[in-house]
């Protein structure tokens, strides 16, 4: 059996769905858009850059879905996907995982991003797998505002990662083949241990790095 992992952001979607979250919560006028607006950014750039403070981000992120009640971020998420994230969704990104699992691999999205966020587009997607940033929750389900153990970005992909697989007994070593996709040189950690590293709609520092180590480069779409 085969294990074959994927990133979320920029490469199965050729969007960021936690930064377009933000933004699709100002245009309903559900923040105030002028400093909301201007911390998204500015952590969005750090991001690109390669310099976010995750846990700063995701306090930022996870403060503001805790703002409201849990049927009204459903409410808002379910306009989120049937606005912004399924019209982005796109046949080749599809048809990239659906190989993977027509071929009896075990399949899973690797994301920074949190779990209420992008719980849905992986089920959009088919994957019934997803690691990602674990937000509190209190018993009625409200977000609290508080970040669960550590963020699922850089080296924490790893640490996700192996925790998930450990909780089926498994590991790594126990895959003839290891894939990873991803866009960003955040992800090099664990593209780094994987036997099949695959730079996928890279941006400019993953591609120069990928050429550099003879990784695959692939392009899903133009983004």
């Amino acid at each position: 059996m085969n294990l074959a992992l994927f990133d979320l952001d920029h490469t199965l979607l050729p969007i960021d769905s936690d930064h377009e979250w933000g933004e699709f919560l100002t245009r309903i006028g559900a923040v105030e858009p002028v400093a909301f607006n201007a911390r998204n950014n500015a952590f969005y750039e750090q991001y690109k850059a390669g310099t976010l403070d995750s846990v700063e981000y995701l306090e930022f992120a996870l403060g503001t879905l805790a703002q409201f009640s849990r049927q009204q971020i459903d409410d808002w998420h379910l306009a989120y996907m049937r606005e912004v994230i399924e019209p982005v969704i796109l046949p080749a990104a599809r048809n990239l995982v659906k190989k993977h699992q027509d071929a009896g691999d075990l399949v899973a999205i690797v994301t920074a991003t949190n779990r209420f966020v992008t719980a849905p587009i992986a089920r959009a997607l088919d994957v019934e797998h997803l690691i990602a940033a674990e937000p509190e929750f209190s018993e009625d389900g409200s977000v609290t505002g508080k970040l669960l153990g550590v963020p699922t970005s850089g080296a924490g992909k790893i640490t996700h990662t192996n925790a998930w697989l450990a909780a089926r007994g498994l590991s790594l070593n126990d895959f003839t083949r290891s894939y990873f996709y991803s866009d960003s040189q955040n992800d090099i950690p664990l593209l780094s241990i994987v036997t099949d590293p695959i730079a996928t709609n890279p941006n400019a520092l993953l591609t120069a790095h990928a050429q550099a180590h003879g990784w695959p480069i692939i392009k899903l779409f133009n983004d």
